[in-house]
């Protein structure tokens, strides 16, 4: 059974797709952190990059967002490419990607509009496209007929594959209201820039549009007024709808369904495996890399079979966490080398598998001739770790802090320096306790040699700081 929970408070509204009582898909939106994704904005050009074909354009969110108007082909210094902008001028553009770190949005002028079982686009005009995996030649020739006919001039359409046996009412229905959201690009030209023309759909209405098309049983949400809100689109608790349902238990909606701890886990480095290896997962700025390993698996039996099915499952269990911790852009899997090609290639189809049952565009690459696993997944908001954590103040988000005998070398130098050439005799130490046992040296002897060869006053105080921080204090002493 497919459900959908959608975990709504003050502050933060948490959706969740689990199947069979296992978390697929989970993602946060905090009211400070709100998807701009579908957003609509009249922009003002705040600096345009020629070599790059790109422009940052201010939309009014506090960072500039990104704006490709290049072609594929590259554009020479001495070419001007006739789409590019001044700076100054109004753009009416759409958001395709949130922001990320200090990366501000990336922006469209190809605009597009989704619905439940159709998307919308403006700008194609009489372009008709029709999921594949619509395979009935008369099915796929009746929804283009009945597209054509409804589609507002000089727009164009995309038919998911939840658009398969609706009537002409339900897509007139559909259309209507895409194309009611396509009319607020005639506004922004009379708008002052930055201005927002049109704010997409709540977070919850969001999530049931987004996960209609994806066979779910049943969605629960947590709050009344989003509750009826939903009720009211008439796409719910009807004949081939599914079940929407009010969660009124106290105990919290995530427990009841026993995803809590689940969605704790997404956070973890080790994944486990049920034949003993693990995974780890580890994102950074450039790429997401995940290592696979064969842990308690080791030694059993014979060692290719073992890595084979090791491997094989590592395959499943990476696209699923690909899925649940929103992983994208450029994502290696290292798997236990291989020496058998054809049980590289069965890794390989197993892995397609596996990524075919994300609904968000996943590419298996191909494995190099490292045997590192070249996968894309497409951006389409931050990952899990990043909405769900902070960077750290101590260590700048790099997991890492310096050594005790870095650090206190780093003192001693610092100290023998300001001793040694000005005029301040006397300083006073401030660190955590271990850091000013370590500088003092055994027996405080470090002190001593300081006091000795420079003629210097220290005094050493314990403060309630980050362990590797330290304040030092210079004063001149009479």
């Amino acid at each position: 059974m497919k459900r959908v929970l959608m975990d709504i408070s003050a502050d933060l509204t948490r959706i969740a797709l689990a199947e069979n009582g296992e978390l697929m898909e989970l993602y946060y939106e905090s009211k400070r952190d709100e998807s701009l994704v579908g957003n609509l904005y009249a922009g003002r050009v705040a600096n345009v990059m020629p070599n790059l074909q790109a422009a940052f354009v201010e939309i009014g969110t506090g960072k500039n967002g990104y704006y490709y108007y290049g072609s594929a082909r590259a554009v020479s210094d001495t070419e001007k490419n006739p789409a590019r902008p001044k700076v100054g001028d109004t753009l009416l553009l759409q958001v395709e990607k949130d922001a990320v770190g200090s990366k501000g949005a990336v922006l469209t002028a190809n605009f597009s509009f989704p619905g439940k079982f159709l998307v919308l686009l403006p700008k194609d005009a009489g372009e008709i496209g029709i999921s594949r995996k619509i395979t009935n030649s008369e099915e796929r020739n009746r929804i283009r007929e009945i597209v054509k006919e409804l589609l507002p001039e000089g727009c164009g359409a995309i038919v998911r594959t939840n658009g398969e046996g609706k009537t002409k009412e339900e897509f007139e229905k559909e259309i209507n209201i895409l194309a009611a959201k396509a009319e607020k690009l005639k506004t922004g030209e009379f708008l002052k820039p930055p201005a927002l023309l049109l704010q997409e759909n709540h977070p919850v209405r969001r999530a049931a549009r987004d996960f209609y098309a994806a066979d779910v049983d049943e969605y629960v949400v947590n709050d009344k007024e989003a509750y009826e809100e939903l009720l009211e689109t008439g796409d719910f608790n009807g004949e081939n709808q599914p079940a929407l349902k009010l969660h009124g238990e106290k105990l919290p909606l995530f427990e009841s369904y026993f995803l809590e701890s689940q969605s704790e886990k997404a956070l973890e480095e080790h994944v486990w495996l049920k034949s003993g290896g693990f995974l780890v997962i580890e994102e950074t700025e450039a790429c997401v890399v995940i290592d696979v390993n064969t842990g308690k698996s080791a030694g059993r039996g014979d060692l290719q079979k073992t890595i084979l099915k090791t491997n094989l499952e590592a395959a499943e269990e990476a696209a699923k966490q690909m899925r649940l911790r929103n992983l994208s852009g450029i994502i290696i899997i290292d798997f236990i080398d291989m020496a058998d090609k054809d049980a590289q290639k069965e890794v390989t189809k197993r892995l397609e598998a596996a990524v075919k049952k994300d609904r968000i565009k996943t590419v298996v690459v191909g494995m190099t001739e490292l045997g590192l696993m070249q996968v894309t997944r497409k951006k389409t908001r931050p990952s899990l770790k990043r909405q769900m954590t902070t960077k750290c103040r101590a260590c700048e988000g790099t997991g890492r802090l310096p050594s005790i005998e870095w650090t206190v070398t780093k003192m001693r130098r610092e100290a023998e320096s300001i001793l040694s050439h000005t005029i301040y005799n006397k300083l006073t130490v401030r660190a955590d306790q271990r850091l000013l046992l370590a500088f003092a040296g055994q027996e405080s002897s470090y002190l001593k040699y300081l006091e000795e060869a420079y003629d210097g006053i220290l005094l050493l105080e314990r403060a309630e700081i980050g362990f590797g921080q330290y304040v030092m204090e210079k004063e001149k002493q009479k």
